[in-house]
């Protein structure tokens, strides 16, 4: 665990009160394993939330001409749970926890609940020390950064968009299961999205279907990113792509039945179509991964 003065540069803010920052990185199984009174960090978490909510719909009122619906959405896409996650791995703030043994030993340090709801109370702790500008502040420097359209008008239902997209090219996206992690009360489950047999991306959520959403969310920033969806449609067709041939062969057998009324007349027919099997080796000046 390191150092909280080394968070404090990160956070751009000297404490004056250390004992809340103490705080809003300590976390329930800390606590609770302690042996003298140790306050832990989900009365903060309850706090920063609110503190962070108002900040954002504050820069968004101000600085975006939208309709409410568009700003609530943008605002819910900015503060939930996978999004906090990834701020909080941006000032590796998994790094300066105090965990329980048993959430240590799980993994605590990397889920995305725990991670989440301490970049809430670490937001709280910044409020209390030092009054809505300093919090405000640090929202500007880490979240306001990220926004953009693209995550504004992102689907508001990503399974969906996804399989809308492949089943352009006749594929449909399947999703499992793979990992859960932490103690029953405090669930974290891990989906992955697959095309046939090949793994797309991993999603985490609270729940099965969060997981799956963001899994499919994950995907789709990667398909945006990787072919350029929404780019200049003049420059993506002189865009140069070298694939590789694997494998001609022929698809899975799809079968028709026709009927006519009252003529008696009954057929069944089969047709497999013919499929090339190709490995993209780059996209422009892209290598493919």
């Amino acid at each position: 665990m390191r150092e909280t003065h080394e968070l404090e540069e990160a956070l751009h803010h000297h404490f004056k009160n250390p004992a809340l920052l103490v705080t809003a990185l300590t976390h329930t199984s800390y606590a609770n394993e302690a042996k003298h009174g140790v306050r832990h960090n989900e009365r903060l978490e309850f706090l920063g939330d609110s503190v962070l909510s108002i900040v954002v719909a504050e820069y968004l009122f101000t600085h975006k001409n939208m309709p409410e619906g568009e700003l609530t959405r943008m605002r819910a896409s900015l503060v939930c749970e996978a999004a906090l996650f990834e701020f909080a791995k941006q000032i590796s703030l998994g790094d300066y926890l105090r965990l329980g043994r048993g959430e240590e030993r799980g993994g605590g340090r990397c889920r995305p609940s725990i991670l989440s709801d301490a970049f809430e109370a670490v937001i709280a702790a910044l409020y209390l020390d030092g009054g809505v500008d300093v919090a405000g502040a640090f929202v500007d420097r880490t979240l306001i950064p990220k926004m953009s359209l693209d995550l504004a008008r992102e689907p508001e239902n990503p399974k969906s968009a996804l399989q809308e997209k492949l089943q352009e090219d006749g594929i449909t996206p399947t999703y499992k299961l793979v990992e859960t992690q932490g103690p029953p009360h405090d669930r974290t489950f891990v989906a992955q999205v697959y095309a046939g047999d090949q793994g797309l991306a991993r999603g985490t959520g609270r729940t099965k279907k969060e997981a799956e959403s963001q899994a499919a969310k994950t995907t789709l920033a990667r398909l945006s990113e990787f072919f350029g969806i929404g780019a200049d449609p003049e420059k993506a067709a002189k865009t140069k792509v070298v694939a590789t041939v694997l494998e001609q062969f022929k698809g899975e057998k799809q079968l028709v039945f026709k009927f006519k009324k009252r003529k008696n007349y009954k057929k069944l027919r089969g047709h497999r179509q013919n499929l090339t099997r190709v490995k993209i080796e780059s996209v422009g000046t892209a290598k493919a991964e």
